[in-house]
């Protein structure tokens, strides 16, 4: 009986000791497993980067081509009528000698002053909007410039130089109407435009003979004739380009030039009265 019980006693005795070696085996394997995976996950290649920030835009295509050219008036130049400013004291004591409407222009060389002269077609690529101000300026109770160009976002600073009221209304087809008023000597508002158009149209409600004309361009290569009719388009880059020519009153006209490089081109209009 004795030698019973202590052969039942070695062999559980027995029995936990391989018990606890085959654990102590499984907690190994566990333990190598985990060390694996550890290491597996430290050998793997990172996760790729997320991609870089967009690259900026390509700059501007800019070129050394310069188009001149003059605007030739055709025919008897027009008479144009004198301005009666009595209506307004003020107007009117700012000018010692009659002031005559600007619709037609006509200078002794016999050229157009105030025609817009811009490329129509042929342009590529973003051109930045300048920051620099296009000023319109109320003097003398008349708009100065008569005629202007601009860029798409370009501010535009309107200015009231005189002692009287004035209001700036814009008559845009493309772009937002405004129409703002300047009662005191000094006031300015900015304002911009969104949209390319030609042709867009100021007044002043107040006095109904200012008025000034605008074209509104996405890029920088427009001009308006001076007074000697001349016009000059700079920084013209290679390509084929329509170039138009605008008057308030005898319309457009277009001419093709093709640019190779730095060169200087004369493109010519005339208008026949």
């Amino acid at each position: 009986m004795r030698q019973r019980v202590v052969f039942l006693i070695f062999g559980t005795l027995t029995s936990l000791a391989l018990l606890a070696c085959g654990g102590k085996k499984d907690e190994d394997a566990l333990m190598e497993e985990e060390t694996a995976k550890t290491s597996t996950s430290a050998a793997a290649p990172a996760a790729p980067a997320a991609a870089s920030a967009a690259a900026p835009a390509a700059a501007p295509a800019t070129g050394g081509a310069t188009v001149t050219g003059k605007v030739a008036f055709d025919g008897t130049a027009p008479t144009e009528p004198a301005i009666k400013m009595d209506a307004d004291a003020y107007c009117k004591s700012q000018h010692a000698t009659p002031v005559y409407e600007q619709e037609v222009v006509v200078n002794p060389n016999k050229t157009l002053q105030w025609v817009l002269v811009y490329v129509k077609e042929g342009v590529n690529g973003s051109y930045p909007a300048p920051t620099a101000a296009v000023e319109l300026n109320q003097q003398g109770c008349q708009y100065h410039p008569h005629v202007f160009g601009i860029q798409t976002g370009q501010p535009l600073k309107v200015v009231n130089s005189d002692g009287t009221l004035h209001n700036i209304h814009a008559l845009p087809k493309k772009n937002a109407e405004f129409n703002i008023g300047q009662p005191f000597k000094g006031m300015e508002t900015v304002k911009k435009f969104d949209n390319p158009e030609t042709g867009l149209r100021f007044k002043c409600d107040v006095h109904k003979w200012m008025g000034a004309y605008c074209g509104v361009f996405n890029h920088p290569f427009f001009a308006v004739t001076n007074d000697q009719g001349a016009f000059e388009i700079k920084n013209l880059p290679p390509g084929n380009y329509v170039i138009e020519a605008w008057h308030e009153k005898y319309g457009t006209q277009t001419q093709n030039v093709t640019i190779t490089g730095s060169e200087a081109k004369t493109v010519d209009f005339s208008f026949k009265g």
